[in-house]
């Protein structure tokens, strides 16, 4: 395995990305790539970086670190706070017993329960959403978030940050907006959003700085 480890921190722990360095062809859209089985966090605490001075707020789930090295990079421009959603039975490490598994979740409507607390949101104007796109959607644990915390979320500009497989951002920001709605959420506005292949997120500097400008 090709691991890839980043000198990048977040809120001081290390980044790992698994995935990054690979040519489309070993990469193969995401399939066979692996996480640490424990969602990134096998040997860092969940990243939870709150101050009372941010008017902004990055929450954001990655299984194989992708994610976690863009939320680091929306920070370092932002100076956002960093909120990691955790869930109580990490994904797998293998690729394939992953994918098995959010089939099922998928297709039961049966997704994870979440291993979180959720600080108070009243201080911040911008969200920055961060997830993977996954079967041309977004990934359980962010629907696991919104539908647990959507109604808290009303008022907030929110921003959508996601890697993905090469296949775009999907239907994910819709069923974002779906799901704020049908928690209560009321009078959200929207960014353009962030869409960056999981294998290229090193590379992504310029994108996320022009993104963040708008």
């Amino acid at each position: 395995m090709n691991n890839k480890f980043q000198n990048t921190t977040i809120d001081g722990q290390k980044i790992t990305a698994y995935q990054l360095g690979k040519s489309g062809i070993e990469w193969a859209n995401g399939a066979g790539t692996p996480s640490d089985g424990m969602d990134t966090n096998k040997e860092n605490q969940p990243t939870r970086k709150l101050t009372d001075s941010a008017n902004s707020i990055i929450i954001y789930f990655s299984r194989s670190g992708s994610t976690e090295l863009l939320a680091s990079k929306i920070e370092k421009e932002t100076n956002a706070d960093i909120l990691e959603i955790t869930v109580k039975d990490p994904y797998p490490s293998n690729y394939p017993k992953t994918l098995a598994r959010a089939n099922f979740e998928r297709e039961n409507q049966d997704y994870p329960e979440l291993n979180m607390q959720l600080p108070d949101l009243g201080q911040y104007r911008t969200i920055y959403l961060g997830y993977q796109i996954w079967a041309m959607t977004l990934s359980h644990p962010m629907d696991s978030f919104l539908n647990t915390y959507g109604s808290q979320l009303s008022d907030k500009k929110i921003s959508p940050f996601m890697t993905e497989g090469g296949y775009g951002q999907g239907d994910s920001v819709q069923v974002v907006k779906e799901i704020l709605k049908q928690q209560g959420a009321t009078n959200n506005t929207f960014t353009p959003t962030l869409v960056v292949d999981g294998n290229k997120v090193d590379r992504a500097d310029k994108q996320v700085n022009d993104w963040i400008k708008h």
